[in-house]
């Protein structure tokens, strides 16, 4: 399996910002978990991450990016160094070059289109650097949050996958939305 390469600068458009995940962002997850109680359900978590949780995967998160399973990036106001949210690609399909992109923004900085901005630089930079195919995301389907979000940053909606995931419990449908390369050279 390739790796992912390593984002060794901060990318911006001029909206958002992405940079490598880092142990400084733990505390702006927690307080992003305290202030919005229905985030860890809207990611699919059974509870909120603890401090130890998120250090354990800071830990690990050089391997996983090395061993092309997954990688974690924060989201910034252009010109600051505060986690404004995440985005997680996972799930990467080397064999037929696609990956899985998931998000979250802390909610007191939502509907100002930094999650858009940050999700088509994270799925452009994916796409160019690891040379893959397609990025995707799989929306839950009454999240129309995140559904505007992947539309606003150039994903177009594809199909609804009924019953596709089991989240908390239960059976979900998915709404699967993508970026191809083709899109970029548009």
């Amino acid at each position: 399996m390739p790796a992912i390469p390593e984002l060794t600068e901060p990318l911006s458009d001029g909206h958002a910002s992405i940079r490598p995940a880092a142990e400084r962002d733990i505390p702006e997850v927690l307080i992003a978990h305290q202030e919005d109680p229905g985030l860890a359900a809207a990611l699919g978590l059974e509870r909120a991450p603890s401090g130890a949780h998120l250090g354990r995967a800071m830990e690990d998160a050089a391997a996983e990016r090395t061993k092309g399973a997954a990688v974690t990036l924060t989201i910034l106001e252009p010109g600051l160094d505060d986690c404004r949210g995440q985005i997680r690609a996972e799930h990467f399909d080397w064999e037929h070059a696609h990956a899985n992109l998931g998000l979250w923004v802390a909610r007191d900085a939502r509907a100002r289109g930094l999650g858009s901005h940050a999700l088509a630089l994270a799925a452009d930079w994916l796409i160019e650097s690891c040379e893959l195919v397609r990025a995707q995301v799989h929306a839950p389907a009454g999240n129309e949050a995140m559904i505007r979000t992947a539309l606003a940053a150039g994903f177009t909606r594809e199909a609804l996958l009924r019953g596709h995931e089991r989240r908390l419990g239960r059976r979900v449908d998915v709404t699967v939305l993508s970026r191809l390369a083709t899109d970029l050279a548009r």
